[in-house]
């Protein structure tokens, strides 16, 4: 049960010396300030990589074309590689075991025309598997389907941010859109999922690619090759499967085996790995500063605890004296640094979160740089500890001296 008396004693203790409250305090609060700041930070750099690349499906591979930088079979460097429909299907074939979903892309640049309204977006010519690499939810409609590729339809999906720009308040479905004044037939509007709400993503123009390559003049080239691998494949089997993919293109298209500019990759595996990588690192060295900076914040309160019990040496020779026991005089000097510590502890943590949610950090790829609350708990209870064990100590001392002797060394 409560004893308020003994409450409003450690209170009217502590209101009694301010200035030592006040710098017991400030140890402690400064201590779990920096350790919110410092964990929270390190929380955003890992959640801006998480985002960054939270729009693809985890196991996806991006392709792109480049130029050769080295010569090859009597072709000079600088050549233009270019991806066509008989690479992709050549892929496709030869790799089917371990591909999921895989697209090709063609890209354009637009002026899209509704009515009066009129704006300018990229096209995203591909295949039905791409809504399923992209993470593309529906919001309305359907996505490119088989018969859209065979047929060479001019349907278009197109994203949310699209439909608020050109149509506002109606509804964009069976409605015709001018594209370069051609028409195409919006038959669905899709949203990013893992995106901003203002997203470049939502921008985006989607249209079978079979029907982009015939009226932009592509004939059958094809900008970029996008695929998702079996998710069962490990990390390594991944990294070695989209090196086979890649090695087979070379092969292909008359590429020097050592030449990282002709054709590139991204593989989110290999990208896993590197930020698996970076996130230990940075968990390694935020540990070793954070746990620096408590035990800092411990050595402070203990010494500050020595320090107060040895400077209340009279108070106790009086308060025995008066016929405190030394059990309750112990009890009233671990009360106190208790109840400042976690006082302090708690004003730390809204320090610390208010400084981190004060900024925009975002300019610095730290995202949401917020901290578990249980791990600051955790922090603040460890000082508590240390603070009652380093107050534990010398009050036990103190307390077992006579008052007489108490009152002769002070």
């Amino acid at each position: 049960m409560l004893d308020f008396g003994l409450l409003r004693e450690v209170l009217q203790s502590l209101n009694k010396n301010k200035l030592r409250t006040l710098l017991s305090g400030f140890t402690v609060a400064f201590a779990i300030m920096l350790f919110t700041i410092l964990f929270g930070i390190a929380n955003g750099f890992q959640n801006t990589f998480e985002n960054e690349f939270a729009g693809d499906a985890n196991n996806s591979i991006f392709i792109y074309s480049g130029r050769t930088s080295k010569p090859v079979d009597g072709y000079q460097t600088g050549r233009r590689i270019l991806f066509d429909n008989e690479l992709y299907k050549t892929i496709k074939k030869e790799f089917n075991d371990n591909i999921e979903f895989i697209t090709g892309r063609v890209y354009n640049n637009v002026t899209a025309t509704f009515g009066v309204e009129r704006n300018n977006y990229t096209v995203r010519a591909v295949d039905p598997d791409h809504q399923f690499i992209e993470k593309s939810e529906m919001k309305q409609g359907r996505f490119i389907n088989s018969l859209d590729l065979v047929n060479n339809t001019k349907n278009i999906i197109i994203g949310n941010l699209v439909a608020n720009d050109l149509f506002g308040d109606i509804n964009p479905i069976g409605k015709y859109l001018d594209l370069n004044k051609i028409k195409f037939k919006v038959v669905g509007v899709f949203v990013e999922r893992t995106e901003g709400t203002d997203s470049n993503e939502a921008r985006i123009i989607y249209m079978p690619i079979s029907t982009a390559q015939k009226i932009y003049g592509a004939d059958d080239k094809i900008d970029q090759i996008n695929l998702t691998y079996n998710p069962a494949l490990s990390e390594q089997e991944a990294m070695a499967f989209g090196n086979k993919i890649i090695d087979r293109m070379k092969e292909i298209l008359l590429v020097a085996k050592d030449d990282q500019s002709a054709i590139r990759a991204r593989n989110r595996a290999r990208e896993a790995q590197e930020i698996n990588q970076f996130n230990g690192a940075l968990a390694i060295l935020v540990l070793i500063i954070g746990m620096g900076t408590l035990i800092a914040g411990v050595v402070g309160i203990s010494n500050i605890m020595i320090f107060i019990v040895k400077e209340r040496t009279k108070e106790i020779g009086i308060r025995k004296a008066l016929g405190a026991t030394p059990n309750s005089i112990v009890l009233l000097i671990i009360l106190e640094s208790i109840f400042i510590t976690a006082i302090s502890g708690y004003i730390g943590l809204l320090i610390g979160g208010g400084i981190l949610n004060a900024f925009n950090l975002e300019d610095y790829w730290i995202t949401d740089p917020e901290v578990s609350s249980n791990l600051v708990i955790a922090a603040t209870i460890t000082l508590i500890i240390s603070g009652t064990i380093a107050g534990y100590i010398p009050a036990k001392r103190a307390a077992g001296v006579k008052p007489i002797k108490a009152l002769r060394d002070e």
